[in-house]
């Protein structure tokens, strides 16, 4: 059975400066709903769009080559959390995969996404509307935790680390965390910072951590993909055309 939590509080009074460390998680909370908020994606992310159905495509098969190498070909009996899940659709991923929706626990900051999850995913699914950066969850909960295109999105250094934190704190030894974000700055978006391989690695201290770069950048894909999917398919084979980092990040054994 699906489960939420309460809706997101109201805003509070801007940052002054001297916030303790509680004040500047919850302002950054704010400041990540208010973004969530402004943006309007239109048919971007449909599959009916070219350039989308071919970031998908080669995402998913990217993935699922990563999760075979690490050991993670059958998820059947996987226990699954993701971080941040949006709308549902890696979570829907997952059960393609194999999962089992009552294995995967989803949990994300805003309310509606929970609300979108809810009517979009098996009722099996445990949903939580909760900030990642501290989870009513037991330590070592989890096979593999997920988090794609979250970090981009928290520009508070120590809300980073904190959901960092808890993602290594869920993972059983000898899990794996995967990971899918931007390593690139978008201009035209001031809600989102990329997240270089460096910040991975203090993100993830202790933890053998392996990056590939994918997904050829949007805009050009989208440009790109109705003419030619071969095209698409040769440019991101050129890494300084790609936007993103796949990663598998492995707790230690204890």
């Amino acid at each position: 059975m699906a489960k939420s939590g309460g809706e997101p509080r109201p805003e509070g009074p801007p940052a002054s400066g001297h916030e303790s460390p509680e004040q500047r998680l919850r302002q950054e909370e704010e400041r990540l709903q208010a973004a969530y908020a402004r943006r309007s994606c239109g048919d971007l992310y449909s599959c009916f769009n070219p350039g989308h159905l071919f970031l998908v495509q080669q995402r998913e098969q990217r993935m699922l080559e990563l999760l075979r190498r690490h050991g993670f070909a059958r998820l059947e009996d996987r226990r699954i959390l993701e971080i941040g899940c949006g709308e549902g659709f890696w979570i829907n991923e997952f059960i393609k995969w194999g999962a089992k929706a009552a294995h995967i626990t989803a949990v994300d900051l805003i309310w509606r996404h929970v609300e979108l999850t809810r009517a979009r995913t098996n009722e099996e699914v445990t949903l939580i509307c909760a900030n990642a950066a501290s989870l009513d969850l037991p330590d070592a909960s989890f096979d593999l935790v997920l988090q794609a295109t979250v970090f981009t999105s928290i520009l508070d250094p120590a809300m980073k680390a904190r959901v960092a934190g808890e993602m290594v704190r869920l993972l059983k030894p000898g899990g794996l965390i995967l990971w899918y974000d931007y390593h690139v700055d978008n201009p035209a978006n001031p809600d989102v910072k990329g997240v270089k391989k460096a910040e991975i690695h203090r993100l993830f201290p202790g933890c053998r951590i392996e990056l590939e770069r994918l997904t050829l950048a949007p805009p050009l894909c989208r440009a790109l993909a109705p003419y030619s999917f071969l095209l698409c398919h040769l440019l991101a084979k050129i890494p300084f055309l790609c936007t993103h980092y796949l990663g598998a990040i492995r707790k230690a054994k204890a």
